[in-house]
């Protein structure tokens, strides 16, 4: 996958995200789990696009595992919303599987990037 492939996925991700949160009934639960999916759900994209501007390997790993933070966050969140019956299951399974295929994508790319760095140093 190329850097452009990635930033238009990551951007369709919080744009999915946005959606979701739309769609969330108006109660006091669903409003704070909704803003912190929101959070982290946008967030993945952003900070992907500032590794991509990383000054380093070393920058652009570090900015990388934050973009994987936000990703295994958002999906938390979304499971809550699920495991406490605000959302369906069916409503979230494709952003979901579209989260888990953005971590498996960053946490990749964190290991190609530490191994061509090579053994010796740890960014």
């Amino acid at each position: 996958m190329t850097k452009q492939e990635l930033l238009q996925r990551t951007k369709s991700y919080a744009l999915r995200v946005i959606k979701v949160v739309q769609a969330l009934p108006r109660n006091d639960v669903a409003t704070v789990l909704g803003k912190q999916l929101l959070r982290a759900g946008t967030s993945v994209g952003a900070n992907y696009r500032a590794a991509c501007r990383g000054r380093s390997v070393a920058d652009f790993i570090g900015k990388l595992k934050i973009v994987e933070e936000e990703a295994d966050e958002s999906l938390y969140w979304m499971e809550l919303l699920v495991e406490s019956s605000i959302l369906p299951q069916r409503r979230l399974a494709a952003l979901m599987g579209e989260g888990d295929e953005i971590v498996s994508i960053v946490v990749a790319s964190i290991k190609t990037m530490r191994t061509a760095i090579g053994p010796n140093r740890n960014p």
